[in-house]
């Protein structure tokens, strides 16, 4: 990635409030996500001009887009979908993409200890098998999917990761 500073800042602003606030209130506040996505909307368009807007909308809709179906069936909520919309945005395209899937990999290994605090990871493992073979089949959206692991945690701490690890790959 090549993030310049005045977009490298807000990313890690908005992560930190946003992990602090899901650690404790298990929330993201809209007055946070909200606010965070017109802001590095407005500053795509002022430093980049309609490209780097475009820019922007594509990298708020990747990182919305990729969560989205983890609040549709229930596995993310919805303030995590807003928070990596508000990351994708500062991002923008490409690089949005690239934060968005080192926060899976970020919330993968979480899940991971989490699991295996709670001596749950077998189960959690099979669980994840079963819904990857599930999301493969045709006709898997009309589907009821099948249960979750349970393990359950603050998803903007992966988040977080993922846009740290984005920043610090580019150098």
């Amino acid at each position: 990635m090549n993030a310049p500073l005045w977009v490298a800042v807000p990313v890690v602003v908005v992560a930190i409030l946003a992990a602090r606030a899901d650690v404790r209130a298990r929330r993201i506040p809209n007055a946070l996500t909200g606010p965070a996505i017109v802001l590095a909307l407005l500053a795509h368009f002022w430093f980049e001009g309609f490209a780097g807007l475009r820019g922007s909308l594509a990298g708020m809709l990747i990182g919305a887009g990729l969560l989205l179906p983890g609040f549709i069936f229930r596995f993310t909520g919805a303030g995590d979908v807003k928070l990596m919309a508000a990351v994708g945005a500062w991002f923008a395209f490409p690089d949005a993409l690239m934060a968005t899937l080192l926060a899976f990999i970020a919330g993968g290994l979480v899940a991971i200890v989490v699991a295996a605090r709670r001596k749950i990871l077998r189960h959690t493992l099979l669980n994840t098998a079963w819904l990857a073979a599930w999301v493969m089949r045709p006709g898997a959206v009309a589907a009821t999917p099948p249960p979750g692991s349970g393990v359950r945690f603050p998803f903007a701490l992966a988040v977080l990761a993922g846009s740290i690890a984005g920043l610090w790959i580019r150098v």
